[in-house]
């Protein structure tokens, strides 16, 4: 095998903030987008696509406070290939250390139709965009759009202008999850192969996983010449979503010996950054997911289990402490105290203030009377549980619910809404739809409930439950969620959550372009 000091770098491209972000109801804020920025410059990704300025003033604001904030990672914004989107794109990624612009356009024969250019005007509108992303920043990439299925012919011209107009990475996009890992890996080839100068510039690829193979797809790429991987954490993105850079950077490290290439990722900060990208998201991971999934280090069959206690590599071909994951399960209780409690939380990757740690500790100490066991996943959930900022305009104060198999079931509820206290007697379906119907007449509202998930935090019947809510109103999006032991409550918690988020988006986003890329 070869050396680790001499192997190749595999440059991690995180897009979480950015083709993240565009799967439907995955709208973050502006305070989660800086703090998920921070966690990936932390965690070792060498290059961030921290948004699309020229969508909104609220991603270009995003992506210029990333930009001032960054430390170590290159800030990449994303641009159309016009002057006018890459000049707001520049203004955004100038702030930061390292900034990076990344300009694209569609290039197969069905995204050429679409700005109804053929060939010769696209490639000249390349050569001059690209050339004006230059004479601004040092640092540009490049992506023709819907890349494997551009003629190769034509891919090799534009990549070849692209290159000689100043681009310092060709991002190669499987934009619809199309390809395979063979096909994958043999149009990288042809293309460091036949185009001049491909050997001064780095190649790229973005893999979406419509077939279940953007991982594949990803290592292919990197094994026919590919150094840098576009992914995002647990997944996220449009329709079935992009490369997981937890998958790939685990491949890389676990199968060293067939794969040898290095990364800069802090591994041990995996779980961390999949946790707070599934709450701000509002998208849970399946309990299956490679890496991250709760079940992926879990072993129920007898035989594995048996083989596990006698040697854990038997069915174990990564430690959990490699992406994260505490040893130990069932430590704290009521008679845990604030030193134990703080360590415990350290352990599963949260530093905390002495003001945090106080407010935390009030509610561990809530739970630990309800629950005569708290579990790490307890723990977990009652960090994520979103608690009520203090420009929330609606509070839950009190509820209390009737049901049964004869209906209707009642909920009687207290909200605070702008500091004042206000109550109603409301009906419903079930005790979940009397408890929103009670929200709805007070807080008149058409949203519409465009997602309900609950999930069980720990085995029992005292386990607390995780819910997850979306609202959509408008064109805006507003999700929530929240943990407790009586799941109405966590109900009622995680939907009052969205409708504040939702007020609050509504209030401060100010779109003035209705901008998607498909990249």
């Amino acid at each position: 095998m070869t050396d680790k000091t001499e192997q190749d770098r595999v440059l991690i491209f995180d897009t979480t903030l950015r083709d993240g972000e565009q799967s439907p109801g995955a709208t973050m804020t502006h305070d989660e987008k800086l703090e998920i920025a921070g966690l990936l410059d932390e965690m070792g990704v060498d290059i961030i696509e921290a948004g699309f300025p020229i969508a909104s003033d609220g991603d270009f604001e995003a992506v210029r406070d990333i930009a001032i904030n960054s430390r170590n990672s290159v800030i990449c914004g994303l641009s159309r290939a016009n002057f006018k989107d890459i000049d707001r794109c520049w203004e955004a990624v100038k702030h930061a250390a390292r900034p990076r612009i990344h300009t694209f356009i569609g290039t197969s024969p069905l995204h050429r139709a679409i700005p109804n250019l053929d060939m010769d005007e696209m490639a000249d509108l390349i050569d001059r965009t690209v050339s004006h992303a230059r004479n601004l920043c040092d640092n540009v990439q490049w992506s023709p759009m819907d890349a494997t299925r551009t003629e190769h012919d034509y891919l090799c011209r534009v990549v070849e202008i692209a290159i000689k107009a100043g681009a310092t990475t060709i991002n190669i996009p499987d934009t619809v999850g199309y390809t395979a890992p063979r096909e994958s890996a043999d149009l990288i080839r042809m293309l460091i192969e036949r185009v001049p100068g491909a050997d001064e510039i780095v190649f790229s690829t973005h893999c979406h996983n419509d077939l279940g193979m953007a991982t594949a797809n990803s290592l292919a790429a990197v094994e026919a010449g590919a150094r840098q991987i576009e992914c995002t954490i647990n997944g996220l993105g449009e329709r079935a979503g992009n490369t997981a850079l937890e998958e790939v950077v685990m491949a890389l490290k676990v199968r060293n010996d067939i794969m040898p290439y290095q990364t800069r990722i802090d591994t041990t900060r995996i779980m961390n950054i999949s946790r707070r990208v599934a709450q701000v998201s509002g998208f849970a991971v399946q309990y299956n997911k490679a890496i991250v999934g709760k079940n992926a280090f879990a072993h129920e069959s007898g035989i594995h289990q048996d083989g596990m206690l006698k040697n854990a590599e038997t069915f174990e071909i990564m430690r959990p402490a490699d992406v994260g994951l505490t040893e130990t399960s069932l430590v704290m209780g009521k008679h845990s105290g604030r030193a134990a409690l703080r360590a415990k939380l350290r352990d599963l990757g949260y530093e905390l203030a002495d003001n945090q740690l106080a407010d935390v500790f009030v509610r561990f100490k809530a739970l630990a009377d309800r629950k005569k066991e708290v579990y790490d996943d307890d723990l977990v959930a009652l960090m994520q549980d979103q608690t009520s900022p203090e420009d929330d305009r609606i509070v839950l104060a009190s509820l209390r619910v009737v049901c049964g198999t004869k209906g209707p079931q009642t909920a009687d509820m207290t909200l605070l809404i702008d500091g004042a206290e206000q109550s109603v007697h409301a009906t419903g379906d079930g005790p979940v739809d009397a408890t929103f119907n009670a929200v709805k007449s007070l807080v008149p509202h058409s949203a519409r409930l465009a997602l309900y998930q609950v999930h069980a935090v720990t085995e029992g019947t005292d386990a607390q439950a995780t819910v997850s809510v979306r609202m959509e109103e408008g064109g805006f999006i507003g999700t929530g969620q929240a943990s407790d032991t009586d799941t109405v409550v966590a109900s009622a918690k995680a939907y009052v959550n969205a409708l504040n988020r939702l007020f609050q988006r509504r209030k401060k986003t100010r779109p003035d372009a209705e901008v998607k890329s498909a990249s």
